[in-house]
């Protein structure tokens, strides 16, 4: 295996943020880790789908970054996975070697406003006002997971980076129908 391979640098974006999510102290089942994914890396990353974090855990656990630990439960084997010493380094040697990249955005919203001469004006009007009531619900789901994190959220305790995460996200929804907004009102003008 190559030093770079060893270091975690030829790993799908997706091994790492699985390696991230492990990195909160506690050992996780891959439903877990779903779960996990869903309250958190849903507002900024696509959350990983089951089997795609069952082919990530297999890639990691082959590279030793992750170590599974089995239990019987009920009956049942239950597998949870724990981040290994060499699973921090090759995400710390990740984070810090490789260059973050611009982030790319497919906003099919936008897309579609782009072409909006190509449609009915109310048909675009109203996108844009389904888009708003869904900025809304995202944004409650947010703040939700904010307000989870109060207490833990200051500097050096564990969950200052989600809890800024998370103020970047309200932030950012807040921008989104700020946005939103102001092309449905231009469109009526």
């Amino acid at each position: 295996m190559s030093q770079g391979k060893m270091l975690g640098q030829a790993l799908p974006v997706t091994s790492y943020a699985l390696l991230g999510l492990l990195t909160f102290g506690d050992e996780l089942t891959g439903y877990e880790l779903k779960q996990r994914a869903d309250v958190t890396l849903r507002f900024y990353w696509v959350a990983p789908a089951m089997s795609q974090i069952y082919s990530e855990l297999t890639r990691l656990t082959e590279h030793g970054l992750v170590e599974p630990h089995t239990r019987s439960d009920g009956g049942r084997d239950v597998t949870t996975y724990a981040i290994t010493e060499a699973g921090r380094t090759a995400l710390r040697t990740w984070m810090e070697t490789t260059p973050a990249g611009f982030p790319v955005i497919k906003h099919t919203v936008l897309l579609r406003l782009l072409m909006g001469h190509v449609s009915d004006p109310a048909s675009t009007r109203a996108m844009l006002e389904q888009y708003v009531e869904e900025l809304a619900q995202a944004r409650k789901e947010l703040q939700d997971v904010r307000e989870s994190l109060r207490g833990a959220d200051g500097p050096g305790e564990p969950f200052q980076h989600p809890a800024i995460v998370a103020d970047w996200g309200l932030d950012f929804f807040d921008a989104e129908a700020r946005h939103a907004r102001a092309a449905i009102k231009s469109l009526v003008e």
